[in-house]
């Protein structure tokens, strides 16, 4: 049987009160927004959660509809016990909203690391991003949960030359070839969401090798030093997905750059085409 998942068209979160009166000065009829508590990430939200029924009753008053309350998690990915100390200040603001006669549709809280480690953080609803795109959330989850990447990013050789031992590549010549070999030219770069400092640290894929990125990444080209291989202008190149069984994933690149692999994919640039498959 296939799952049925319900996406829900966002409505408006609301956390202070200019937030409130501005949309509820937008409508003219009672829209369902969302109160989202802050319990302990401190980013936005309302704050001390314990004045969530007070928050809640001017909504009521200012014409709206109550349709959700929800929080954040802070470091759902590693510490079970402060995770579960914000899902308590949830669930107590929702008691005391009861206490009132105030009943939101939904409660929820789970982004990706809750939904696949805390079952009971799942409430009405969950939050999967980072997930979804089978990037893993953080402290080896994603592997564990068989989370399996759903993007790949391609290039092609746009040029190839053999250059002799000792030949310096790219801008400030960080890269020095230790042999003769045959270096691609590949466009993808910075200005793409490829970061720059990747260069001499990352590889990409190519005839399903893995070959160094040669030098610092440009604003429009890249170079690759591919050894012995039989590389020709048109090859595919991958920077991030599969080719002949070898993989380079979102999280390794991150590791070179000491970041997490949402950083990564969500840094590909507008001009990078997309094709959706599936």
């Amino acid at each position: 049987m296939i799952p049925i998942v319900r996406v829900l068209a966002p409505n408006p979160s609301v956390y202070t009160l200019e937030g409130l009166e501005r949309v509820a000065a937008a409508t003219d009829h009672p829209v369902g927004v969302h109160l989202k508590l802050d319990t302990g990430m401190h980013r936005v939200g309302l704050w001390p959660p314990e004045s969530a029924p007070r928050f809640a009753r001017r909504i009521l008053d200012a014409g709206l509809a109550l349709e959700g309350l929800w929080t954040h998690f802070a470091a759902a990915e590693v510490d079970a016990a402060a995770t579960q100390a914000q899902l308590d200040r949830l669930l107590a603001a929702r008691d005391a909203l009861a206490a009132q006669g105030i009943e939101p549709l939904m409660l929820h809280a789970a982004n990706s690391a809750a939904t696949l480690r805390y079952p009971g953080s799942h409430l009405d609803l969950v939050r999967t991003g980072v997930a979804i795109y089978g990037v893993d959330p953080g402290a080896g989850i994603g592997p564990t949960a068989g989370l399996r990447p759903a993007l790949s990013w391609r290039s092609a050789v746009t040029m190839v030359k053999r250059l002799p031992a000792g030949e310096r590549l790219s801008y400030g010549w960080r890269y020095e070839m230790e042999r003769e070999a045959t270096v691609a030219t590949v466009p993808v770069v910075y200005a793409d969401g490829y970061p720059r400092a990747l260069g001499v640290h990352a590889e990409v894929l190519i005839g399903g090798a893995r070959h160094p990125v040669a030098g610092t990444v440009t604003m429009d080209q890249l170079l690759v030093d591919c050894g012995d291989a039989p590389v020709l202008p048109g090859d595919e190149v991958v920077l991030l997905g599969a080719q002949r069984g070898e993989r380079i994933t979102a999280e390794e690149l991150a590791g070179h750059l000491g970041t997490i692999g949402y950083e990564i994919v969500t840094a590909i640039g507008e001009r990078v085409p997309r094709e959706y498959v599936g």
